[in-house]
């Protein structure tokens, strides 16, 4: 369901960057999959040991979050391992987690499945777009996730926070994004020409606001206080955020785009 916010149309555009992990991929299982591993051995009343753990990956993820603000050279696959090594320590008082388990933890975003409507919805979104990636995540991982997870869907850029040094919300990025969309892909975002679409208000879409950006929320029941999830309170950062735009999914999102191509090519 579209927000009923008034926009200029969607057909004006000629490229979209996506946020990829959270939006395209189901994020949000593959952490809780890992992090029920750990928090199923502590005692049965322990306030963490819940199913889903989905206060326990909220910790995780500030853990994550406070090594990409001090360490934004680390990679993803890295950072992410050592990330639930402290968690395991510090939050769950677990014995320290040996390479065996944190190392395939950082590498296991590559494996992570595509949300259902993902690849049927790029497809048709690429009928129309040229299609770009904006993510945290390291290389090696984001290479598994676009050449098979995604796949038969294109991009035709792929950008992450390895290769820039910094990860998201940081301004870099997206400046990073424009200059590149701008050289390789002869996509001005200073004309209007590029859309963003991200599930997490907090890492794309206040930054999206902050540098005016036009911006798409594919909120995946993020607009319910039960649903935010790691991608932000809506309630908290509604005042910070300005899509145009709000969709379920991306699947919504894409039937929307090909409703108006449709009406625009009869007018």
């Amino acid at each position: 369901m579209a927000s009923e916010r008034k926009y200029p149309g969607l057909t004006s555009f000629k490229a979209l960057s996506f946020d990829c992990y959270g939006t395209l991929i189901d994020w949000q299982t593959g952490l809780l999959n890992t992090v029920r591993m750990l928090t199923s051995q502590l005692p049965a009343d322990h306030p963490l040991n819940t199913d889903p753990p989905r206060e326990a990956v909220r910790r995780l993820d500030d853990i994550a979050n406070r090594y990409e603000r001090e360490q934004p050279t680390l990679p993803y696959n890295e950072l992410l391992a050592k990330a639930i090594t402290t968690f395991a320590q510090d939050e769950l008082k677990l014995p320290g987690l040996s390479d065996s388990f944190a190392e395939p933890f950082g590498n296991s975003p590559g494996t992570w499945v595509p949300f259902p409507d993902t690849i049927p919805g790029l497809l048709k979104l690429q009928k129309h777009y040229k299609l770009a990636i904006l993510s945290n995540v390291d290389n090696k991982n984001i290479a598994a996730t676009v050449e098979k997870q995604l796949a038969p869907a294109h991009f035709d850029a792929v950008y992450t926070a390895q290769d820039i040094g910094s990860y998201k919300p940081s301004h870099q990025n997206f400046h990073y994004l424009f200059a590149h969309l701008r050289d390789e892909l002869g996509i001005d975002r200073e004309k209007g020409e590029l859309l963003h679409v991200a599930r997490s208000l907090k890492a794309d879409h206040v930054t999206a606001k902050e540098l005016g950006l036009p911006s798409v929320w594919i909120s995946r029941g993020g607009e319910r206080p039960e649903g935010s999830g790691v991608g932000g309170d809506y309630a908290a950062l509604k005042d910070k955020v300005a899509f145009g735009w709000r969709f379920d999914t991306l699947g919504d999102f894409a039937d929307e785009v090909e409703r108006q191509f449709t009406a625009k090519a009869k007018a």
